[in-house]
């Protein structure tokens, strides 16, 4: 039997500026969703909104903002933002 979990309201994703600032931002779902449901728009997410770059350095490989701000460092599926 496969446990199904609480519903998601929220996507929250955490991006690091260049300038040393974490971001929430938060994006409110129009009807709850499974975890599962969650990550998966949330890996859809970050593939249109970043690219992901490697370096000779490795400590800066990671998905960069295609709009230059800062970098994606993750997801958070959650009831609250």
């Amino acid at each position: 039997m496969i446990m199904e979990g609480p519903l998601i309201k929220y996507m929250i994703i955490l991006i690091l500026l260049f300038d040393g600032t974490l971001v929430r931002e938060a994006h409110e779902f129009n009807k709850p969703v499974t975890v599962m449901e969650c990550l998966s728009y949330a890996d859809d997410h970050r593939e249109a909104m970043a690219t992901y770059r490697e370096f000779e350095n490795m400590m800066r490989n990671g998905y960069y903002l295609n709009d230059g701000r800062g970098t994606w460092q993750g997801v958070i599926c959650d009831n609250k933002k």
